[in-house]
């Protein structure tokens, strides 16, 4: 299970223990930030995309999508998600669970700016109903992320 390999990964930050777990679903935004009573902005979402050469996630708000021409702009590619099937193999976590700890090697990890405005935020741990509560340094820390970008805008 992916919540597994998740505690395993948090053992050596000694964080295994904070992973949250609920009897309910939360495979999506609103469904996180019911079980965890919290603003959907503060959800960090886990999106998965492909370029040519590389399987890329990219952490950001809850309440912010992909904006095209800043993806086009960064990555010099037009956006390109993952499709279902391929997320669990290409990243090592199934939809709904998807996070950016203990994933596939190659994977790269973009932070994006949509989240600094918060001093905590809950990604997932792996499952479909798990999150972690993390502050933005503590997010930096055990991402092990390549760097920060700018790809969102506010949903309509």
């Amino acid at each position: 299970m992916s919540i597994e390999k998740v505690r395993e990964y948090f053992k050596k930050f000694n964080i295994e223990n904070k992973i949250k777990e609920f009897s309910v679903s939360s495979a999506t935004v609103e469904l996180a930030a019911k079980a965890l009573g919290c603003d959907e902005a503060r959800i960090a979402k886990t999106l998965s995309f492909k370029t040519d050469e590389d399987v890329i996630l990219i952490v950001t708000a809850g309440d912010v999508k992909i904006d095209n021409s800043k993806y086009k702009s960064n990555f010099h590619k037009k956006a390109k998600m993952l499709q279902y099937d391929e997320v669990e193999p290409l990243v090592g976590h199934k939809v709904g669970g998807v996070c950016p700890f203990a994933v596939n090697q190659k994977v790269k990890i973009y932070l994006d700016n949509s989240l600094k405005r918060f001093e905590t935020v809950f990604p997932a741990c792996g499952s479909a109903n798990s999150a972690i509560e993390l502050t933005i340094e503590e997010l930096e820390k055990y991402t092990q992320f390549d760097s920060w970008i700018d790809v969102c805008k506010l949903k309509d």
